[in-house]
């Protein structure tokens, strides 16, 4: 219930600052937004693939890291 309603405060807030920016302001906020989606695609897409890879111990990658 608290993450909703500081989501929804910050997106009141974001949204009145908006509503008063420049349409370049705007143009760069959107380029910031679509950067962080494709960051985050980047990263599900990172992890998705080493998921199917095998694990190692600690141990493991300390003797890989001597040798």
């Amino acid at each position: 219930m608290e993450t909703t309603t500081k989501r929804q405060e910050l997106l009141k807030a974001i949204n009145q600052r908006l509503e008063q920016a420049y349409e370049d302001t705007l143009e760069d906020v959107l380029e910031l937004l679509d950067i962080r989606k494709a960051e985050d695609q980047e990263d599900i897409k990172a992890f998705k693939e080493t998921e199917n890879e095998p694990t190692i111990t600690w141990e493991q990658y300390k003797q890989e890291l001597e040798s």
